[in-house]
Formats: structure tokens, sequence, C-alpha cells
């Protein structure tokens, strides 16, 4: 299996850092969400990832798979290649990114068929029958100038080029900015098939989180240039929750949790909150564990006195297992009961969009 593997990524544009030292690994034959807000350097990472812009520090590479009886003394070699100004690494790639006919660059002079045109040259993997689907499908006039399309005709031709392109790692920068409800459905729809059908890795930046995560498996989560999260999304939302009720309640509720994006209103209170995972768990219960051994030792006298009273006793395992500590056991409370951790509050899922709100945002 073939991936891309960026390390220690930073991206500096004169005194201003824009990408702090990012590690991130994407896998084949997924396709991965990334969000964050206006700024946090998503067009950037996807510009370094596919090697349109250098970074300053650190390095991508793409990491290819042996195929077929191609191995060194009976185990598989895998080939790494650099991403910069190499041609093996970038036949790997495509990064179709967002068309703009305020900036005044060559590609604006040009008429669609044109741009396509040179697209395909570019890419050694080109698809034209797919490409004149895709530009009938669309109803794209290919004799008009990309300076003279509309918003919507401008994300046409982008997800022309990125669908066409045959890339195994192929980036979407705002693919349906601008497109209408009918026409984004098309686009989740031509995504879909052609993921199903040749096993591509996608990595979509976009605003329209709630309506894109349908398509995500993993989101990738940047905030002010470093990755916050990477997760398999169906996990992550049932990590997240919405707790709210009496301020003092949902205190009590979520204590050992961190609250993000709190609301008041009079003396009711909403938080969101995202549960450990089930590593983060084991930990936990490893601690505990280790507790009651010391409790057991020498010296359980008075070291476990001391424990007690700083609520970390043997009964931390009972109260992690009642608690949200709990993976499985916790998601099932949570869904059935108004009470929880002993508290009269209410319980509801996260959606991604509700997630990211909370998590990123805070002003900076």
């Amino acid at each position: 299996m073939n991936r891309i593997v960026a390390s220690g990524i930073v991206k500096r544009y004169g005194e201003k850092e824009v990408l702090h030292g990012i590690d991130l690994e994407l896998e084949q034959g997924k396709i991965y969400g990334l969000i964050g807000r206006n700024g946090a350097g998503k067009t950037t990472l996807l510009s370094i990832l596919s090697a349109q812009n250098p970074a300053t520090e650190g390095n991508v590479a793409v990491e290819i798979s042996p195929g077929a009886g191609e191995s060194e003394g009976g185990q598989p070699t895998v080939i790494r290649e650099a991403v910069w100004e190499n041609p093996k690494a970038l036949s790997h790639l495509c990064f179709s990114r967002e068309l703009n006919t305020m900036v005044g660059n060559s590609a604006n002079t040009m008429k669609v068929k044109e741009y396509l045109k040179i697209a395909s040259l570019f890419l050694p993997h080109w698809d034209q029958k797919m490409a004149d689907r895709l530009v009938a499908e669309f109803g794209l006039d290919t004799k008009k100038k990309i300076s003279k399309l509309s918003k919507g005709m401008l994300s046409m031709v982008t997800i022309v080029v990125a669908l066409a392109s045959g890339a195994e790692f192929t980036f979407l920068d705002e693919p349906v900015a601008g497109l209408d409800v009918v026409a984004r459905e098309k686009f989740y729809q031509l995504l879909l098939e052609e993921f199903t059908e040749t096993g591509r890795t996608f990595v979509i930046s976009t605003h329209i989180i709630e309506e894109a995560a349908d398509i995500f498996e993993e989101v990738i989560l940047l905030d002010d240039g470093k990755i916050l999260l990477k997760e398999n999304l169906e996990e992550l939302l049932e990590r997240a929750w919405c707790v709210s009720g009496r301020e003092d309640e949902v205190d009590r509720a979520t204590a050992g949790y961190t609250q993000h994006h709190v609301e008041r209103l009079g003396r009711s209170k909403s938080v969101t909150i995202l549960e450990p995972k089930p590593d983060e768990v084991q930990d936990s219960v490893q601690s505990v564990q280790m507790t009651e051994r010391i409790q057991d030792s020498d010296r359980s006298g008075q070291m476990a006195e001391k424990l007690q009273d700083s609520d970390r006793s043997g009964q931390m395992t009972e109260k992690i297992q009642e608690s949200g500590f709990m993976g499985q056991v916790s998601t099932a409370r949570m869904k059935n009961a108004a009470h929880w951790n002993g508290a009269d509050v209410t319980v509801q899922k996260v959606s991604l969009q509700k997630l990211f709100v909370a998590l990123c945002g805070e002003e900076h």
C-alpha cells in the first residue's frame, strides 16, 4: 500500500510562520476531509504535499510499496521518493486548486479546452474519456475563457481536472465553492463512484462541512497551522457529546473533561466534550491498577490514605467505568440516561460541524 509521509513541515512567508512542524501520513484508498478556519493553512499544506510550494523546513515523500514479485531477499522493499522536483513521485499526485478569475495569470487567458489540454500533458494518468464525460455532465462551455467563467463553472473545471487526472493521491481545495446544491450532489456522487472503482485517495478541503461529512472516512482538523486531530470520523463522533442543563449539574457531569464551546443562558449551561480514545482509557485503567498494587504493597498504609484523600484510590476503577472514561459503557449510558455521573443533565450527540466550531471557534 502506498502512502504520503510529511515530516516536520514548517512554512514561513517572511517572518510569518503559517505551518508549525506538521507530521502527517496519508494512506492509499481513503477519502480525507481537511477542515479548518480561514487562514489555518489548509491550501498551503496541500500545495506543499503536492510539491507546488516548497516547505521552509521538513520534507514530503511518497512511499511506494512493491508490486507482485518486487522484493529484496524475500522481504518487500518500500521505495521512498521525495516529491519536490521529482517526476516519479509527482506522477502519483494531483492538486486541483480553486481557480480565481481576479488573479492575473496565464491560466485566465486560456479557454477551458486549452486549460484541460495542458492539464492532460502534465498528468500522466489522464483519462480523456472521463474528462469529456464530466464536461458534458456539467454543461461546461469549453470555448469560454477561464476569466469569463462564473464561480460555479470555475469549480466544475477544478473537479474535471481532479477526477480525470487519474492520480493516486488527489487533492481538492474547496471543490464545491459556488456550486448549487444539485451540482454539489452530482460531484459527491461522481467522487464516490471513482473512489469505489479505483481506490484512489482523495483529500478534500472544504468549508461545507456537514454536507461533505457523509463521504469522509477520516478527518484532519487544522487549527492555526497545526494539526489538532486526525482520526476516523465515525470513531471521532462517537466520542463527541454536548452536555447541557443547570450550570452546577453540567460542571459535575463533566468533571475531568475539557469543556469546549461553553454557552450560558441564565442558570443554564451547554458544553461540548470529547471522551478519551480507547488507548487513553487503557492508560487510565493501568494507572488505577498501579494504584491498587501500591495499596497492596509494603507502603500500603500511608500511601493508600494519601491516594484516598486525593481521590485516586482503588475506587477509581469503578468511577472510571461508570463515568465518561469508558468508551462503550459511557456511550450506552449517555444515549439512554438523563442522569450522567450522578448529575441531572441532557446529553446529545454532536455533528462534525458542531464539533469543529467547539474545538476551533475560539479566536486566537
